[in-house]
């Protein structure tokens, strides 16, 4: 009896070695699926990019059959496509800029005090970010024609700040509320200002959440199409509009416009490789 139980203990071991084998590369198998998935329609993309409309249209090919760099040769050398991209830039810029100065102080108030609907106000700052930009565009359009900010940079920026700031000052507050007060009253005990503490010991402190809300805010404002292209014609137009209103006499180029999708794509992931160990953070508002 005691070797029959001797035996059959390394079984069920072993059985339950397998099953957690199966698990483990079930868990794999999905995951990769996944990937391909999501992968998929960025690969088709820079897929269509290096071939000629010719080809695009005739023939489907998992892969360029003659590869020509015609199409980025275009982008880059046509300032209506490339001035497309600078103006996208200097909006999204202006904006992250913008947002994270307003939202500093903001979020530093919430975190730090306590004041009459202090907690009302802070759940209407982030309703504002649930409200869909078509609901803004026909004001801002009326407003900016009025006072002559119409087609500039500086109009898309500021109408973005409408939803920017309340997320940054979301996510800044979950990061300000994790540094213990003990260190502001320190600090005014060794006799620093406020600008002085808040630039040269607080800010340091929450430099992760200020990128993470940096990256928010910059990333938002890159992909958002509506305000972007309803409060620009010429001087400001982005990349984005640019690509909805381009067509020729022939029809769509599909492999310029699958080539200024490929670029577009570019700034996003360079942004997303630099702050990808705090994006989890940033998620969970700094809560985590």
């Amino acid at each position: 009896m005691a070797e029959a139980t001797a035996t059959r203990i390394p079984e069920n071991l072993t059985a339950g070695g397998r099953r957690k084998r199966v698990r483990v590369n079930g868990s794999a198998v999905v995951m990769t699926a996944y990937l391909v998935f999501l992968m998929l329609p960025i690969y088709w993309l820079l897929n269509m990019s290096l071939k000629t409309n010719t080809e695009i249209l005739s023939t489907f090919s998992l892969w360029p059959q003659n590869p020509t760099l015609a199409n980025y040769a275009t982008i880059l050398t046509d300032p209506s496509w490339y001035m497309g991209y600078v103006n996208s830039l200097i909006y999204v810029g202006l904006n992250t800029v913008i947002s994270v100065t307003v939202a500093l102080p903001a979020a530093y108030a919430f975190s730090r005090y306590s004041f009459l609907g202090d907690k009302h106000l802070f759940f209407w700052l982030l309703t504002n970010r649930m409200a869909p930009p078509a609901v803004f565009a026909l004001p801002f359009f009326q407003l900016y024609s009025s006072v002559g900010l119409f087609d500039t940079h500086i109009a898309v920026a500021l109408a973005h700040c409408l939803f920017n700031v309340p997320l940054a000052v979301w996510i800044l507050e979950g990061f300000m509320r994790g540094v213990p007060r003990e260190i502001d009253e320190t600090a005014y005990i060794d006799g620093y200002s406020f600008p002085r503490f808040f630039v040269k010991i607080f800010m340091p402190l929450i430099a992760s959440g200020i990128g993470v809300a940096a990256f928010f805010c910059f990333m938002f404002s890159w992909v958002e199409l509506l305000l972007s292209r309803t409060l620009t014609s010429v001087e400001a137009k982005p990349i984005a509009a640019t690509m909805t209103r381009t067509v020729s006499a022939s029809g769509l180029d599909w492999g310029v416009l699958a080539a200024a999708g490929v670029l577009t794509i570019v700034p996003g992931a360079l942004v997303i490789w630099f702050v990808r160990n705090y994006i989890a953070k940033g998620f969970a508002l700094g809560r985590v």
